[in-house]
Order: C-alpha cells, then structure tokens, then sequence
C-alpha cells in the first residue's frame, strides 16, 4: 500500500495537519505566490485579501494506483492579511486564513480510521518579519532575509492547523528591470509537531506592461519533506514519506489601478504527489498597495556641457554658469534676467521692470527717479510715462507699448501683431483682420465672406461653402468623384454629398430636384448618355440613402448634349464631366413667385 498524496502520521484518531501547501506573500509583494525582497517606504501600511481553492490536495492510493481514499476533495481558504514598512528597511507582517470549505471522506485503512475534512475552521495565524540587506525598491537586484511563525489557532483535529507552534526562516532575492521583474524566496518550516520539516521553495517571474500596470507571468512553489514521519502509523503497512516531493505551477496576471489597488487571479496544478499538492489550484487577489515614488535621476550632464544645464556648449551663451533656455541666443544657458536690463532676477530688487545697478540691494535692478513706468526711459522723453514701452524713433510714440502693425491694437494684446487688423472683445481676434463668417478666412481674401466656407485654390472660391442655393439650381462648387468609366462614387465625395443632403433636408420647399449627369465629347454618344444617366441614378441612390425623399428627385443623363465649357481642351473635357442639382419645383416664399421649371 502506497500513498501518492500521503498524510502524516495518523494514528487512530483525527490529526492536526495544516495540510494546505499555499501560503500568500506579506501584503504588498508583487506575485501571487512568489514573495519578494521589498519593504517599500516608512509608515507604510497595506492589506490584502486572497481567496484559495485547491482540488484533491490529499487523495491515497494502493501500489496499482487505484484510489482508496480521499480524505481531502476540497479546500477553499480566504486569507486576510497586511503589513507594515518602517525605515525602508523592516516589513512586519500577518495573515488570517480562514478555510471557509472543506469537504472529503471518511478513511477506514488497515484497522486505521479518521474523519474526512468537512466545514469552516480558522487557520494557524502566520506573523511574519523581513529585514532589507541591498538594493531599493526598483532596483534590478535585491536581497532580503526574514522569516514566518505560526501559532496554532486552526481547528483541533482538523486538516486546518498543526497544532503547535512552527516556522521558517527564510532568504529572499528579486528585482525589477525595464518591463520585467522577478522573485524568489528558499527557507525552510521546522515544525513542532510530529509532521516532518520541509525545504520551502517560491519563485516568480513576469513581464510588465501597460507603464507597468499589468504583471503576467508564471510562478513555482513546493517542499521537500527531510525528517522521518511515517504516513500511518500502527498499521500492518506503515507507508514511509521521508522524501515526499510538493510541486505546483501557477500561471498568474495582476493589473494594478487607481495607483494603489491591485485585482489578480492565477489558475495551476500540482506536477507531484506530496501532501498538500492538489490537482489543481485556483487563486484571486484583491490588495491595496501603494508603491513609493520613483527617485528622479539627476540630468546628466553630457559631453560638451561644462555648467551642467543640460544646454550643450556650442548653444551656450554662458557655458560655465548654468542657466535657462532662452529664445534669444545671446541668452541662451544663462541665469535668468526676465527683465533684460543686465541685472539677474537672483540680484534684482525688480526683476519684471529694467532698472540701473545700485549698491543698495533693495534698489538694485530698479528704474531710477523719473521713470514712473520702469521702462528704461525717462518721463521727459516717455510720450506713455504711465504706461511701459519700447524706445521709437518717432517721439509721439518713444515709450509707448508697442504695435509693429500699426493698427491701434498694443502687441501684447494683438493676436496678429504683424497683420493690421481690427478690434474685437475676442481675445483671439483682437488686432486680426476681419473675418465677418467666421470660416478662418479674412474677409479681404473670401471669395464668400458673408457665408462661412473651405480654403481652395482657386480665389473665386477661396472661403466660399461648397454647396450654395440659387433660385434654379443647388450648386456645388466641388465635383462629384467618380471611378473611371463607371458609376461608382469615390468616398473621396461622400462629404459632397452630405452637405448636398443637408441642404435638402432643410430646405422643405425645394419641392423637386433634377439630378443631371454630364460627359464630355469623348467616345459613343449613346455610350456617354448611358453613362450619365446612371452616374445621375446613383447620386440619387446615394441622397436617398443620406434621408432625402426618394420622390423629391428624378435622374436625366444628357451625355455631351450641355457642355459649359471647350471640349477641344482637357481642362474643358474635366469640366464637362459633372453632375448638376436643377430645381424643377419649389414653394414659393413671402413676395416671391412659385419656381417650376419644365
């Protein structure tokens, strides 16, 4: 007889065995299994919440493999656990389980019997400590040691708790790289009760994605048990389990939200037979986590940049003081003087007003007497004295705010300081020239400026609204694009023909529309007006299809018969080929006939 999930030493009554082989990192480790060598900050707290189910964790068998028995079919545990940073360099932390599902079967072997697991039991409560040796939270390398204790407050003769006081010192090594980190830990559980000791073993591995939002990758944990304990105990055949292998492999994925809260799950199976190691595991996290700030790097300071501004010499006004970016490259790389009168702002009593040098600090930088604005220039001469300006060779302007376009409107407030323009309350607008329909187009190169419209190159039409609305006709100033030699319409006119739609749709009056099609001179007459007519049938389709009433318009083909322009030229041919919207029918307005035409 042989166990391939063997038990401890049972003797004939229920045992204590905390049979579970999973148990969570601290609160605020990266992996699900896996823990790490992290401490994260001073005063830190976190808290985590783990759900665990495991399948078959503890099943017997006889030499042939049959199954005699499954004490174990199921366990379900929550653990509720947190932790607490200090220094940056000690972590000390708990963790509740809770088996909130048991379930198996009765045992009657070889004259031995016990219960199978059954019900809800609290776990043995684990504290645990972790000290840091080297390397910071982001590091590529780290290396910690610590250690976990167990106190037995899991259920009396349950599968739930060992029921004496065990632990496990352990070393820890980890690290992150750019869109990778890793985690493993070895130690060992001595236990005191009359299980055997285990070598423990967890590590992990990921990749980071998402700016390091999402981890993905695969973890391992298991035990190698190292002291004698037989399986059964005053039984015709003790079944040895010195040497007993727990192996199980986890895929797992966490995505991290809000900055501090993490949601996870991992799904594997055990790949060996010892105590503990189900068929299969399940596992979901909830945790709160926040992560300490990463340490800015300083600037390099590069080859080529003395002062270490991060403002390479060759631009450097000023390559052995550091200094700020400037415009003007005689400014360029050095301290600031926003002023300009040659005082800097750490030096300068008034930094926003040019002054003079002073040798009291607290005049320093300031105008001098006689210049109530502190613009440079005295009052005398300051045909603004009120007001701060810029030297003028014209005296009614020396001193006054500038205005290169001369169009009344200072520059600082001239949204088009170079274009003479007019006034407006429109910060965006003021000094611009008029643009009355607001198209972005000034008004003296809109062919349409009281009708908002599109940029074109060609200046009759420059501003003007493709589609316009006559009394006869709605012209399109756009042609409707069609594949060569066929019907189809390019997509390149689908927003043509939107506009066209538009303006059917809201003008109700315009009873009946003749949708014409065109050709130029070229080929078969009878080809050609085939052709236009049902280039006019699908423009129609395409109307009809934007919601314009089927009724509202019928389709004509002319092929050549109404060219508008030479057919004797290629530019003349181009403009032959079109098609046109005729009002055949339309209400009439207030003082305006009915417009029918035949």
């Amino acid at each position: 007889m042989t166990a391939a999930a063997p038990g401890l030493a049972f003797a004939q009554a229920q045992p204590d065995l905390a049979l579970n082989q999973y148990q969570p990192p601290v609160a605020g480790d990266a992996f699900m299994a896996a823990p790490g060598p992290t401490v994260g900050g001073h005063l830190v707290p976190r808290a985590m919440v783990t759900f665990d189910y495991a399948h078959d964790p503890l099943v017997l068998v006889n030499a042939e493999g049959d199954v005699l028995a499954k004490p174990v079919t199921g366990q379900a545990y929550l653990h509720v656990g947190a932790s607490f940073a200090l220094w940056d360099r000690l972590l000390i932390g708990v963790d509740a389980p809770i088996a909130v599902f048991q379930s198996g079967d009765d045992v009657n072997l070889d004259g031995v019997q016990f219960a199978g697991a059954g019900g809800a039991q609290f776990g043995d409560l684990r504290a645990a400590l972790r000290g840091r040796i080297w390397g910071e939270y982001y590091d590529p390398f780290q290396i910690s040691v610590g250690g976990y204790v167990w106190f037995p407050t899991g259920g009396k003769d349950s599968y739930s708790g060992e029921g004496a006081v065990y632990g496990e010192p352990h070393v820890l090594l980890g690290g992150r790289l750019p869109h990778f980190m890793y985690s493993a830990s070895l130690g060992s559980i001595i236990k005191g009760s009359d299980n055997p000791s285990t070598f423990n073993y967890r590590a992990g591995a990921g990749v980071l994605l998402l700016e390091d939002m999402l981890l993905i990758g695969p973890e391992v944990f298991g035990a190698v048990n190292y002291t004698d304990n037989d399986f059964i105990e005053d039984a015709a055949n003790p079944v040895e389990r010195k040497g007993t292998l727990n192996m199980e492999v986890l895929g797992s994925a966490q995505y991290r939200f809000l900055g501090d809260f993490v949601i996870g799950a991992a799904a594997g199976g055990g790949v060996a037979t010892g105590v503990g190691t189900p068929r299969f595991r399940v596992l979901a996290r909830f945790a709160y986590d926040p992560q300490p700030e990463r340490a800015k790097a300083p600037a390099p300071r590069g080859p080529g940049d003395a002062d270490g501004d991060g403002i390479v010499d060759p631009q450097d006004a000023c390559p052995n003081t550091p200094g700020v970016a400037s415009d003007d490259p005689t400014r360029n790389g050095c301290p600031s003087d926003r002023d300009g009168d040659g005082i800097l702002d750490a030096n300068d009593a008034c930094p926003d007003r040019p002054g003079v040098r002073d040798a009291d600090p607290a005049k320093n930088g300031c105008p001098p007497p006689g210049d109530r604005d502190g613009d440079g220039i005295l009052d005398p001469q300051d045909a603004c004295p009120d007001v701060r300006g810029v030297a003028h060779d014209d005296p009614a302007k020396h001193g006054c705010p500038s205005d290169r376009d001369g169009d009344g409107v200072v520059d600082a407030e001239d949204a088009c300081p170079d274009t003479k323009g007019v006034q407006s309350a429109d910060p965006k607008k003021n000094g611009c020239p008029p643009d009355t329909d607001g198209d972005g187009i000034i008004d003296t190169e809109d062919a349409c400026p009281d009708k908002a419209g599109l940029a074109n190159a060609d200046p009759k039409k420059n501003g003007c609204p493709r589609v316009i609305v006559t009394d006869k006709e709605i012209v399109i100033l756009q042609k409707v694009e069609f594949d060569f030699d066929r019907a189809t319409i390019k997509t390149v006119s689908d927003s043509l023909l939107d506009e066209v739609a538009k303006i059917l749709n809201e003008n109700a009056d315009i009873r009946l529309v003749e949708v014409q099609g065109h050709t130029d001179s070229k080929g078969n007459a009878f080809y050609n007006q085939s052709l236009s007519q049902r280039r006019a049938d699908a423009v129609r389709q395409a109307l009809v299809k934007r919601g314009v009433e089927a009724g509202r318009m019928r389709t004509k083909g002319y092929g050549a018969k109404k060219p508008i322009a030479d057919n004797g030229t290629e530019e003349g041919r181009a403009t032959n080929r079109r098609v046109q919207f005729v009002i055949i029918k339309r209400d009439a307005k207030a003082g305006q006939p009915e417009v029918r035409t035949k």
